[in-house]
């Protein structure tokens, strides 16, 4: 066996590993799923349960779901990307508190107190809902740009300025490609929180896997409850394994 063959054997071998480590969560999100629907099957369901537990109400509650976490989760980018782009240049250094303080509001508050707040100024609805999402997932999409574009090496930013590239040229081709993992980690932190308080657009008419969730505790109907927390969680894994995916696919090469 040459040393070159077992160079490549090496080389492939933490592919192979990788690979299988990011089919270990999408098996793990089957295998539960499977079990909830064989233990739901086994069960003598009541009329109320019945309502709640078929086919068209857990797929309504599921798109609702994801509608209100894809939705929030564009906004957040939309906001704080280039909030944190801002933050992050050192001739800012006066705006950049206000802009922290602002996106740490969301944490801050409670995100039920935030929703109750847009109650009443927007009444209840989707759009409420949106309001305590974004507020609550802006920080680490924010706090991530920062550090991302203020990690970077000097030297590469005068070395394409040397190129002769403008301002533009080297945020977009240089400073934002190698914030890229930085960016993504706060997006795939933001993703799983959206995941989770989403929940809570139930208690403003908002629809999503919380309305399981919250009639199963009001009506002590513990199969309800099971299926939207279960259901929740499986969509929160699966949302983070795409987001590791993600960093893996557009981490630029060699960091």
């Amino acid at each position: 066996m040459t040393a070159e063959t077992l160079t490549v054997g090496k080389a492939r071998n933490p592919v192979r590993a990788s690979g299988l480590r990011h089919l270990l969560t999408p098996a793990a999100i089957l295998i539960a799923l499977a079990a909830l629907y064989t233990w739901v099957g086994t069960l003598e369901l009541d009329s109320i349960e019945q309502r709640s537990l078929n086919r068209s109400v857990i797929i309504a509650k599921t798109v609702e779901h994801l509608q209100m976490t894809v939705v929030a989760t564009t906004l957040v980018v939309i906001i704080a990307i280039p909030l944190g782009i801002v933050a992050s240049r050192s001739k800012n250094r006066l705006v950049t508190p206000l802009i922290l303080t602002a996106g740490n509001l969301g944490q801050a508050v409670p995100c039920i107190g935030l929703l109750v707040l847009a109650t009443f100024v927007l009444g209840v609805g989707f759009q409420t809902a949106l309001v305590g999402l974004v507020a609550y997932a802006v920080l680490p999409v924010l706090r991530n740009t920062m550090v991302g574009l203020q990690q970077i090496d000097p030297a590469l930013i005068e070395a394409a300025r040397g190129m002769g590239m403008t301002k533009g040229q080297i945020l977009r081709r240089v400073e934002l490609k190698l914030a890229v993992p930085a960016i993504l980690a706060g997006l795939r932190t933001a993703l799983v929180l959206t995941v989770g308080v989403a929940t809570l657009g139930a208690f403003v008419a908002a629809g999503g896997l919380g309305e399981l969730i919250i009639n199963g505790l009001k009506l002590n109907r513990l199969p309800v409850t099971i299926v939207g927390g279960v259901l929740t969680a499986c969509i929160a894994f699966f949302i983070d394994w795409l987001g590791g995916l993600a960093e893996s696919l557009l981490k630029p090469r060699g960091m």
